[in-house]
């Protein structure tokens, strides 16, 4: 595309950021913490949806010190409800690398943001043209769908040689005087103007040279390559409850989840309340040995979407008819039921606890 219509698109586009109306905490600001903060937080994630969020993190943990000093489960428990953990994660090992190796201070350029876990190349961009004005272009969802549109790029977003093209793109268009103020005109722009349906070509300040909306091809705009096949798993959670104490343990490895709780859990490849069905796997008496337990209900079946799988999930509640002694290496724990608000839980497992007409009523 020719330098004078990138010209002209990165001029309408400050000019329309300077009169939009959308009121954002992070916006505006310089301080790299929260605009960090903010990006992670946003990260696969509405705006709506992050700001009370963000809200929580910046009146509990006002600079990155704070953060860094907070426990692992307090962090994840603030983070509860917003999926991708390992941003959680990710979040935790930055701030404990900035406030106890850094001084606090955050990196002041690209490269050095790019070495902190959890921080590639949009993120590192847009701390770096927020907080210090470093002429660097920010490419998220909004972003590719705008450059797709008004260069009537055909290429996929989501391939190697489509992402090349869009990062020279996106810093072709770049207004490297006012990195901060493009930046976040693009965003928004792509947020409340252009969107991915039904989006105000008749309101659009760069309609006069968008290239899609010439061709009629705005709603085939931006291409994909490949659409997402999820995998669908059933979970079958055994919920233990004897003398006020409820049975739990934390999830590990590299599975989904990593770091939050769950009730003892079994996987069969379909749902099944048969508690003999569940008592002939492994992971059951891996878990539960032979102690004698009594179904008192089972659950409606949950069910939780995530980028890659559709979680099914069934609760069975369950007593114990004799004292239950677990073995010294066992990772379930015994939890008193009014502190279950206090760990953090998949979204699955929190719908449930709030469910009120289940029989053990937990919460």
């Amino acid at each position: 595309m020719a330098a004078d219509a990138f010209r002209f698109f990165r001029n309408a586009l400050i000019e329309w950021g300077a009169a939009v109306d959308r009121p954002l905490p992070w916006k505006g600001i310089r301080d790299p913490y929260k605009i960090w903060l903010s990006e992670i937080l946003l990260q696969q994630t509405r705006a709506a949806q992050g700001l009370p969020y963000y809200l929580r993190f910046v009146e509990r943990f006002p600079n990155v010190l704070d953060l860094a000093s907070a426990s692992d489960d307090e962090v994840m428990k603030q983070w509860e409800g917003l999926g991708y953990y390992a941003r959680a994660r990710n979040l935790l090992k930055t701030a404990r690398l900035v406030a106890f190796e850094m001084d606090s201070r955050f990196p002041d350029t690209y490269e050095g943001l790019r070495q902190l876990p959890g921080i590639g190349p949009y993120t590192a961009a847009a701390i770096a043209s927020f907080a210090y004005d470093a002429p660097h272009a920010v490419l998220d969802g909004n972003v590719f769908r705008v450059l797709s549109r008004f260069a009537g790029v055909a290429e996929p977003v989501d391939t190697t040689a489509g992402r090349k093209l869009f990062e020279q793109l996106a810093q072709s268009a770049l207004d490297t005087s006012q990195p901060a103020a493009y930046n976040q005109a693009i965003m928004d722009f792509g947020a409340l103007c252009c969107t991915p349906q039904n989006p105000l070509c008749r309101q659009c300040p760069v309609s006069e040279h968008c290239q899609a909306l010439e061709d009629g091809t705005v709603s085939q705009l931006p291409l994909k390559s490949k659409s997402i096949v999820k995998q669908e798993r059933f979970f079958h959670y055994l919920v233990i409850e004897n003398g006020g104490k409820v049975l739990i343990n934390r999830r590990e490895g590299k599975d989904i989840w990593n770091g939050l709780y769950e009730f003892p859990l079994i996987e069969l490849d379909a749902l099944s309340s048969e508690l003999a069905v569940l008592q002939a796997e492994p992971a059951w008496r891996q878990m539960l040995q032979d102690h004698p337990l009594r179904l008192e209900s089972v659950s409606p079946p949950f069910r939780q979407t995530l980028t890659h799988r559709y979680i099914r999930a069934v609760f069975l509640e369950l007593r114990p008819l004799q004292k239950m002694e677990l073995p010294e290496d066992s990772q379930l724990l015994w939890i008193e039921r009014e502190k279950l608000s206090k760990f953090a839980f998949p979204k699955i497992i929190d719908r449930y606890l709030k469910h009120n007409t289940l029989y053990l009523n937990l919460l």
